[in-house]
């Protein structure tokens, strides 16, 4: 496999929705997934997350399987953000700092997070409880919570769907931005023609007939 392949899926099969014979996906690289609804793009992700285990086939990651990779260091490495962000009880910087705790790294300061959640367009402050928040508040809260965890790779299922679509490139802009100058890879499942156009440098379409 050449070096600068990121991910390298083999005759992969997952629960009669995902049936991809040969896909190779580049490091360092922003990539759109798009296609049908159905043909397990959310699925595809949490195999490469190693939270959905596959029937058969096999998935390398930097050209090591990934039955041979430790599960939870390879999620601190790879992380996955849900189209429903998962949002912890308690204040907007619990959150902030929830990420480091489940990564075994030490939090910031407080200045550093209050700069996190004001890059994602947000008018808040650090002690405002985070279960208030809407939709569009809470994917702005866990990408700013991500991106302070400095990972190598981020999959990202629909991140900003719930925001108009003047804050969306806005938002995603500045990720990018950010995770280019980690030299990370970007994985995202979009239904956005303008997104997928904007910011894919690599793209990926599944449909129903074979998963890709």
């Amino acid at each position: 496999m050449t070096t600068d392949l990121l991910f390298a899926i083999r005759e992969l099969r997952v629960n009669n929705i995902i049936n991809v014979n040969h896909l190779d996906i580049k490091k360092d690289k922003v990539t759109c997934i798009t296609g049908e609804s159905g043909a397990g793009k959310s699925t595809l992700l949490k195999t490469l997350n190693k939270m959905i285990t596959p029937d058969s086939g096999e998935i390398f990651y930097k050209g090591t399987s990934l039955k041979e990779i430790d599960s939870v260091q390879h999620r601190r490495k790879v992380i996955m953000l849900s189209q429903v962000p998962l949002i912890f009880p308690g204040t907007i910087k619990d959150n902030l700092i929830m990420g480091y705790k489940l990564n075994g790294k030490k939090p910031c300061d407080d200045e550093i997070l209050k700069q996190a959640i004001h890059n994602m367009q947000m008018t808040k402050e650090l002690h405002e409880d985070a279960g208030t928040l809407s939709g569009g508040e809470k994917q702005r809260l866990a990408l700013a919570r991500i991106l302070l965890l400095k990972a190598d790779v981020y999959l990202l299922d629909e991140p900003t769907s719930a925001l108009d679509e003047d804050t969306e490139m806005m938002i995603l802009e500045y990720f990018i931005r950010e995770i280019k100058k980690k030299q990370a890879s970007l994985l995202m499942i979009t239904h956005s023609n303008t997104v997928n156009e904007q910011f894919a440098e690599e793209r990926i379409y599944l449909s129903q007939s074979n998963g890709q």
